[in-house]
């Protein structure tokens, strides 16, 4: 019963900061294209939660999670203020790169699959 607890307050905090990174004003983060949150991982007691943040530019990934980390105070008591938790977690930001990991097995998978159906035929004019 504690896990669907825990599984509810990381949907609720995914949500939340979600709507937060749009407000923020760090150029590393606001400036640099689609930042999504990919997974929240909380402890049962909450008080720490690591955050899995996914960049579509991933040359920026570092600059964003630097960013993150110094607006990090500033989401936790938004966060606060947002959900009314007896505890407000700490945020950890962590790249996520399971994004792209998906993408290139899925392009394998396509290239096996065009090996597997051979070479198309030839139609002579």
């Amino acid at each position: 019963m504690a896990s669907n607890r825990i599984n509810r307050i990381n949907d609720e905090i995914q949500r939340e900061l979600a709507a937060q990174f749009r407000n923020l004003k760090d150029p590393r983060v606001s400036g640099t294209g689609m930042v999504s949150i990919t997974r929240v991982d909380t402890t049962n007691d909450l008080r720490y939660a690591k955050v899995y943040v996914s960049v579509l530019n991933k040359d920026q990934e570092k600059d964003v999670l630097k960013g993150l980390k110094s607006a990090a105070g500033f989401l936790r008591r938004e966060l606060g203020q947002a959900l009314q938790l007896r505890y407000t977690p700490e945020l950890q930001f962590i790249g996520d790169d399971s994004i792209q990991h998906g993408a290139h097995i899925l392009e394998l998978l396509r290239r096996e699959e065009e090996k597997d159906r051979g070479p198309k035929p030839q139609v002579e004019e």
